[in-house]
């Protein structure tokens, strides 16, 4: 705003010599001199906000060119006009510059038409090629900013895809390291279960052999816990930076996610069997699932449906079965494959499956959704 106040003012400062003149001269054409040098100033004043707002600047400069051509000579806001079509055009475009050039060419037209002045043909000639030239020049500097836009847009994209091929590298990287670790770790395991079965029938015979295979078991026990650790930072850290360590849900909690899942507006009746002491890591997969399970009946099963949570402990064998009525529309509902295939029924699936179990999904039979796991409590060897 500073340059474009500058110009306003250069046009203002332009025009009052030419004023003074002609209120010295007592020129006839000048109506009201001393009324001439301030709506002189006025009629360039909106200049001052051309970049900001480019069209309600240039057609406060177009209509009050009206009483400043009128009042006094009329040169500023002349000159006004033609900054106003190169603004109009550079910062919103030709379809609003051939309108603004229209109310131009329209409001000249009528005041050459009315004005008793000479040469008239010279005057409309003159204020064409100024116009042309405000129009080219509009052009070449609107297609600099769209090429530097252009420009700039890629560079964008071209940061985004470098990002996420790092990434991609990244991840990679760290997935061949977690499996060479995990390597080492389960070769540990190994050579610490046959050193423990080669003890065992040592203890009594040979008790120093035995010695021998509880050391070893010792120190390789060091090794693969120390292996371990790498292997967790490895898929813990994504910048290579520690984070904070928080607990982790488990089944106890799932009361206070259903109570979170009423309050976001999906009504849950939950179920909750005895489940005992549970494993950690089976205790987190069925939170993570039923969470998953009511995330997306809370988004696809649409307006007035109702979810339904039962998990409880068989033995050996937790089952976790999770539906919604859907609003009493028949499956699929909101879109829902039977088969998903989002990241949400995937990682569903592969934590059944990490612990040995299954994971169903699909269409309930009396309408709805229905996500049933078992996850076995034991892992088989």
């Amino acid at each position: 705003m500073v340059g474009d106040s500058l110009i306003a003012v250069l046009l203002s400062v332009m025009t009052l010599p030419i004023l003074a003149i002609d209120v010295t001269s007592e020129d006839p054409t000048v109506l009201h001199p001393y009324l001439a040098v301030p709506m002189s100033i006025i009629a360039v004043a909106p200049l001052v906000f051309r970049r900001k707002y480019p069209l309600a600047s240039a057609y406060a400069v177009l209509l009050l060119s009206i009483p400043d051509s009128l009042i006094g000579i009329g040169i500023g806001s002349s000159f006004g006009t033609g900054i106003a079509v190169y603004s109009v055009l550079v910062y919103t475009g030709r379809r609003h510059g051939a309108l603004y050039v229209a109310a131009v060419v329209l409001v000249s037209g009528v005041q050459l038409a009315l004005e008793p002045m000479p040469d008239k043909g010279i005057w409309a000639f003159v204020i064409a090629v100024c116009l042309a030239l405000c129009w080219v020049l509009g052009e070449f500097v609107g297609a600099r900013h769209a090429y530097q836009r252009e420009v700039e847009a890629r560079l964008h994209l071209l940061e985004n895809e470098r990002d996420q091929a790092t990434k991609l590298a990244v991840g990679e990287e760290r997935g061949r390291i977690a499996r060479e670790l995990h390597d080492v770790v389960a070769h540990a395991v190994s050579v610490m279960v046959v050193q423990a079965d080669g003890a065992s029938y040592a203890i009594k015979s040979n008790p120093e052999l035995a010695g021998r295979a509880l050391a070893t078991i010792s120190d390789t026990g060091r090794g693969a816990l120390a292996e371990l650790r790498r292997l967790l930072d490895v898929l813990r850290n994504e910048d290579g930076d520690a984070e904070p360590r928080v607990p982790q849900p488990n089944a106890e909690a799932l009361v206070e996610l259903t109570e979170r899942v009423r309050a976001s507006g999906l009504p849950v009746d939950m179920e909750l069997g005895e489940l005992g002491e549970l494993p950690a890591g089976i205790s987190l997969g069925v939170y993570r699932i039923v969470q998953e399970s009511l995330t997306n009946a809370l988004k696809h099963a649409g307006r007035g449906a109702r979810a339904c949570v039962k998990v409880e402990r068989k033995g050996d064998l937790v089952t976790v079965e999770v539906t919604d009525d859907g609003a009493g529309v028949l499956a699929p509902v909101g879109g829902r494959p039977v088969t998903g295939g989002g990241n949400g029924l995937i990682g569903m699936r592969e934590r059944a499956h990490v612990f040995g179990g299954t994971l169903d999904v699909g269409p309930a039979p009396g309408g709805g959704w229905r996500v049933f796991a078992k996850l076995p409590v034991r892992l088989t060897s």
